[in-house]
Formats: structure tokens, sequence, C-alpha cells
């Protein structure tokens, strides 16, 4: 912190305040230095802490760890590390008061084993300290993780089951000459968050082809604990991708996990990354098929379009699709975009925008403009639940035409409660096919579906475009953390067949017990998906039982479907939750037997007994696999 002060001082200096641009700017450097100066204090009340508490105490091997921790909590933040001790230390401070500051989530350690490699190798070759020392500091570490949490509103507490704060820790990629990065660090941080076994922080692994063998084994084995980590992501997509809008190579090949499954450069990226509004796509086809009329609320969303019940074919619909999404589109924006300038005015969060390059020498707050890259996204819900609705009113309805339009808007009407109603719904679910099954047909369907929004959401730059950074526009996210589960409560019946508030199918993945052609199938599906566009993050949650990966077979069958998905297809980005039906129902049932249970909810792992019933019952009902 001392050089970003002293930087900020002689910025300040040299500001011409005759100038009006500068006058924000000094408000700005202004307000660094109060926060730099408060981060110091921040610390330096821990080491008078442990100070005052090693004077007291009798036992001399505590009383010389209390003088440790008042020496570096005197040095760190303010001035350099100097240890991997230290190192470790600093980052801490710093997560906890970025998180106090605004109350925020999804901080995240960025590439830890990268630009902590530097002061862990350099005290292991000093004898400074020892692999197992090391080890204990990063558990240390990550118990401290989860003890932040914040306050949430109900509509958030909702879509975020189980508390997450999505405070993500990226591990192993590639360096930015484009080798592999895994070093001894990696290990150790892959270890710890093992032997640690919980929610926080998110480990996330960075997959390329020529990742280290030895470490990609280390990987499928934590995965066979169960508690949901690591998730990978892929470099062979990402990195393309924030290349082709205008990412610096270097930074690009330094991209970490933010969140859950959202990616950006550490360090250089605007204030977000996603999630300020979701657009529900499941019901927003019901809107589009009541004439723009929201079947929940009883609110007009869009113009009028038209009835379902008067179109003569699929293509109308699409066509109605097409506009009502579009529309809808840009009313998303016009709330982010509200809701982004009143956050500007009112919670400029000053320490997080000193951090940020390059605010301090552009002047600017990180919500005004100055951090280097700035793209965002909203999140699209219900991929999958859309997909199916299409398949099976295309099929249905208009090619074999076994329901009329009436009987399928009367049955969705009446939730498939009625006899007649119940062989429809019955109709819906047994013979229209299904996404996640390799279906060209079907797949194809929420591509095109999915192209409005992408098409139409590139019109809209965010609130800092032209401000400095570069971008400032939106693309597309399918990270909708357990949204899935509230935003289907708030939606009535489908076409799919899927009851009123049901949860819908999470992130990108297919609806539950809808994929029947195993793994495979679910990864062509997925990259179907412009995936090089949905840089927000494209979700999939995978599920096996833990016998199906307690043979070497298996383990290497796993790691090859692995690399297909990542090298072949190009996928984005899978996590598995390796977990059978009959433990989560037993704990379901018997609570106080399962309270170390860990599932993955979404982009995070979360408690199995925190979790609603809805939400327990949505990770019940997902697809077991087979290799």
């Amino acid at each position: 912190m001392k050089g970003y002060e002293e930087r900020t001082k002689a910025l300040k200096n040299a500001l011409d305040l005759a100038d009006p641009d500068s006058i924000d700017k000094y408000v700005f450097y202004k307000a660094v230095l109060i926060v730099i100066e408060a981060v110091h204090t921040f610390a330096s009340r821990y080491s008078t802490l442990a100070a005052e508490l090693s004077e007291k105490e009798t036992d001399e091997k505590r009383k010389a760890e209390l003088k440790e921790i008042s020496r570096i909590c005197a040095r760190v933040p303010y001035e350099p590390a100097s240890s991997f001790k230290e190192a470790v230390q600093s980052v801490w401070f710093i997560q906890l008061i970025l998180q106090i500051e605004s109350n925020g989530h999804s901080l995240s350690y960025g590439r830890f084993d990268q630009y902590m490699y530097p002061y862990f190798i350099n005290d292991i070759k000093n004898e400074r300290i020892t692999k197992e020392e090391a080890l204990e500091l990063l558990t240390c570490l990550w118990i401290k993780t989860l003890t932040i949490n914040k306050v949430r509103s109900q509509a958030h507490t909702l879509s975020s089951a189980g508390s997450p704060m999505y405070q993500n820790v990226t591990i192993a990629g590639q360096t930015t000459d484009k080798k592999d990065a895994v070093n001894e660090l990696s290990f150790l941080v892959l270890q710890s968050v093992a032997q640690t076994r919980l929610t926080q922080p998110n480990l996330t692994v960075r997959y390329h082809a020529n990742l280290n063998k030895q470490f990609f084994d280390e990987c499928i084995e934590v995965m066979k604990l169960g508690f949901g980590m690591p998730a990978l992501n892929n470099d062979e997509i990402i990195i393309p991708s924030f290349i082709n809008w205008g990412v610096k190579e270097e930074d690009a090949y330094n991209y970490s996990a933010i969140g859950c499954v959202e990616t950006a450069v550490p360090g250089k990226w605007g204030y977000r990354c996603t999630g300020m509004s979701y657009v529900n796509f499941p019901r927003l086809l019901l809107c589009a098929m009541n004439d723009g009329v929201d079947l929940t609320s009883g609110k007009r969303f869009t113009k009028s379009y038209g009835y379902f019940t008067e179109w003569k074919d699929f293509d109308e619909l699409m066509q109605v699709w097409d506009k009502t999404l579009r529309e809808f589109t840009r009313y998303s924006v016009i709330v982010e975009n509200a809701i982004d300038k009143a956050s500007e005015r009112d919670v400029p969060d000053i320490l997080c925008s000193a951090l940020t390059d390059d605010c301090i020498g552009r002047g600017k707050t990180i919500k005004e403009g100055g951090a280097v890259y700035d793209f965002i996204s909203g999140l699209q819900v219900g991929i999958a639940n859309m997909a199916d609705s299409l398949a099976a009113i295309k099929k249905l309805v208009y090619e074999e035409k076994k329901i009329t339009p009436e009987q399928l808007w009367n049955a969705i009407l009446d939730d498939f409660q009625s006899d007649e109603n119940k062989k429809i719904q019955e109709m819906l679910i047994n013979d229209a096919p299904k996404y996640g099954n390799d279906i060209d047909a079907v797949d194809n369907l929420v591509v095109e579906a999915y192209d409005s929004y992408l098409d139409e959401i590139k019109k809209y730059p965010n609130t800092r475009y032209a401000r400095g950074p570069i971008g400032g526009i939106r693309y597309g996210g399918t990270s909708s953390i357990s949204a899935n589960v509230g935003q289907g409560m708030g939606t009535m019946a489908t076409p799919d067949g899927r009851n009123a508030k049901e949860p819908l199918a999470e992130g990108c993945s297919p609806a539950h017990n809808a994929d029947k052609n195993g793994p495979t199938a679910v990864f062509k599906s997925i990259t179907k998906l412009p995936t090089d566009k949905i840089t927000g993050g494209v979700l999939l949650n995978q599920k096996m039982t833990p016998q199906m990966l307690s043979s070497e077979e298996n383990k290497q069958k796993l790691e090859m479907l692995l690399r297909a998905f990542f090298n072949r297809l190009h996928g984005y980005h899978v996590q598995y939750n390796i977990v059978s039906k009959e433990t989560l129902l037993d704990a379901q049932a018997h609570p106080e037997k399962h309270k170390d249970l860990i599932v993955r909810v979404a982009g995070y792992s979360a408690f199995f007994n925190v979790l609603s019933k809805k939400t327990q019952d949505d990770i019940i009902g997902r697809t077991e696999q087979s290799l």
C-alpha cells in the first residue's frame, strides 16, 4: 500500500486545479489516501493486540508466535511482503477489507499460485519455511475465508442458496509466454483445499492441452472427495474469446475465475463481471405466447405481438420470440444502467479502485471507467427448458399436430392438473426430443433463440463505455448460480412439461434426467452454443456416484473425456458432484448424520443441510452420469 500511497501523492500534487477535470481527480486521490491510512490503521490494531497478548502470555512458544504476528501485522499490507508468511497475511488483510468496504461478494484471489510463488520458493530455498508449514498457512487462510459473510436481501437469498460468497482462487493454466503454469505451490493449494474440504474458497483449475499430467491426476483425486471442487475452466476457449473482445494477449493469458465461473483479468477489470440482471428465457417465452403479458404477474412486459393460439406455424413463434426478447433485453439494460449510475454516485469502492489498474493513473474510480478493461454480462436462465419447450412445440404442435395450440395453452394454464392435461404433459416429456442428447434439431433451436439475445445485447454499451476502459460492452453469460430455483418459483408451467414453480435447469446444463445418451452427448450439445460469445460463463454441472470413480480405469476415462471436451469440442467449463442419490436422500431425511456433506450447487459449493428443500431436491434430481 505504501507504493500506491506514494504514487497517489505524486499525482495529486501534480494536478492543476484550474483545470476543471482535475477537481474530481483531486477528490478521488484524497479518498485513496484516506483509505490507505485506514488500511494501515486496521492492520496496526492487530499488531498492537498481538503485542499486548504476548506480554501476558506465559507459554514461551505462544509468546514467540504472538510477537511474530505483531511484527508481521505492523509491516503488511502497508510495506511490501518479504516472506511467504507476510504475503499470506497481506493477501488476507486486503481480501477482508475489500469485503468490508463493499459488503461484496465474488471478491476473488486471482491466480494465487502465480503471484505467491516467488515468496514461497524463495523461502523454501533459503530454508525459512517448510512445505508442511506453508501448507498449514494455506489451510488457515481458507478457514478464515469461510468466516466472511454478508447482509443479503430476500431476493438475493433465494438466488444464492447456502450463503456463498463466491471467493474464487485460481491455479494452473498457462504463463504469459504460453508455458504450463503448474508449480509446487499449485499442488499445495490443491492439497490444502482438499484437506480443509470447505465451501469457500471456490477452487478453479485452468485447463489447457499441455496441463501437467500428474497435476491433472491429483485434480481428479480431489474431485473424488465429493465436495464439488475443483471446477475446470478451459484456456483453449476463454483466452481466444478475450483476445477477440480486445484484451491484450499477455493479459488474456493471465485471466482468472471471478466468483462462480465468470472470468476476468485480475487487477485490470471493471467493477463487475456479471449478475446485475437475469433474463428468464422460459418465462419470457410464455410472455411472448401471451401477447406480451406475463403469466405470473399478469403485467404487460412487452408490446403486443399476438397470441400463440393464433399463429400459423413455428416460424411465426420464433419471429415473435425474437421481437419479444430484443425488447425485453433493452429493458434489462435500462435497469442495469440505473443501478450502475446510482452505485457510481453513492458507492465508489475506493480501495478496490486504488488496487485496480489504472484507476490511480486515470484519476477515476472503478465505476467511472478507471479500469483497463470493462466487459459485463447479465445472466440468462433456463437455457435447457427453452430448448426443450421449443422442440416440443415444433414437433408435437406444428409438425406432427398431436397437440393443438389451444390444447397446449390450456394445459399450461391448468398446470397439467386435469386428467386430459396430464396426458399432454406426458407427451411433452416423453415424445419430444431433449437438449443434452446431441440432437442437432433441438440444440440448434436454442442456439437460434439465444442468438437473438447475443445480437441485441451488443448494441448496448455499459455505463463506463468511452470513459477510458477497453471494451465497455456487454456479452452473454449462463452462470445463474442457484437462481434457477428462485426463478423457477416465479415461472408458470412451461411447454417442456415442467410444472409451475418448479426449478428451471441450472446454468446451461440439461434439464433433470432429460439427457439420456451419456456425458459425451451432453458435452456435444453444450458446445453447440456460441461459447466464444458467452464469455460471462457457460456453466455446466455434472453428477457421478463415488463408485464410478473408484477404479483407476474410470478415473482415466474421465480424464480422457475431459480432454476431449476441452481440446476437441472447446467446452468452456465443467464441475462435478461426486455423490450418490442415496446419500443425498439420507442426508435429507437424517441431516444430523451428514453435517459435513458438501455439494456443488451451481458455480459454488454449499453445505447440503443449509439448503432449502427445493434446492436439495433440485440437486438430487440431477442426472447421474456413467462412464
